[in-house]
């Protein structure tokens, strides 16, 4: 696995994404209170990965404003928060799938979390345990169809097929996640995109 996470980071780096690799979780949350600066503005996109690293309530201490509608108490919060993540001053998130040749791969239901990945924030932190990462496009996209949706189908419960087999049914649910996909290949230009792949297995 450490040969694969290197051959992934010189991959990534080549597309002109910066990318760390880190032992713990813990040394991932470390990077991210290093790098983020008191008052600043910080969106957090809907991830397991984040929220296991314990690192927002450290965050709101240092006196950021969070953008996260985990947080949100009704619908309209929901949609103001998640507006508010493409103009922060820094996006939190992880990415569904990490290929060994330097792609990142994620699939959304409405689009906030990947829509900041490209553009709005000027910085953007992924965090990524081993577990996403795959060898190419055809198994990141099977990861997230088959692992990733259903898993969190489940916590969701969002109703999906998937969320009861365990496989993707390619369904025109209402509730479906699989709406948006977006392969980023290379480092978009006005953004600066930063990957932290950390060698324990985070999120779906």
């Amino acid at each position: 696995m450490k040969e694969r996470l290197v051959t992934a980071q010189k991959a990534l780096e080549n597309h002109g994404i910066r990318t760390r690799i880190v032992a713990t979780a813990a040394e991932a949350k470390q990077l991210i209170l290093e790098e983020i600066q008191p008052g600043q503005k910080v969106g957090v996109g809907g991830s397991r990965t984040i929220d296991s690293l314990g690192v927002v309530p450290e965050l709101e201490a240092k006196g950021c404003k969070i953008y996260w509608h985990w947080l949100a108490e009704t619908p309209d919060q929901v949609m103001e928060l998640r507006r508010g993540q493409l103009t922060s001053d820094v996006f939190l998130a992880s990415s569904n799938a990490v290929t060994e040749d330097g792609r990142l791969v994620n699939i959304d239901g409405v689009g906030n979390r990947v829509a900041a990945m490209v553009f709005g924030p000027p910085k953007v932190i992924l965090v990524c345990g081993q577990n996403k990462l795959v060898p190419d496009l055809e198994a990141a996209l099977d990861r997230i169809h088959n692992v990733a949706a259903p898993e969190n189908a489940r916590r969701l419960n969002t109703g999906t097929p998937c969320g009861v087999t365990g496989r993707c049914n390619d369904c025109d649910s209402p509730g479906r996640m699989c709406a948006v996909t977006v392969i980023i290949e290379r480092c978009p230009s006005k953004t600066d995109l930063e990957v932290i792949l950390v060698k324990e297995n985070l999120g779906y």
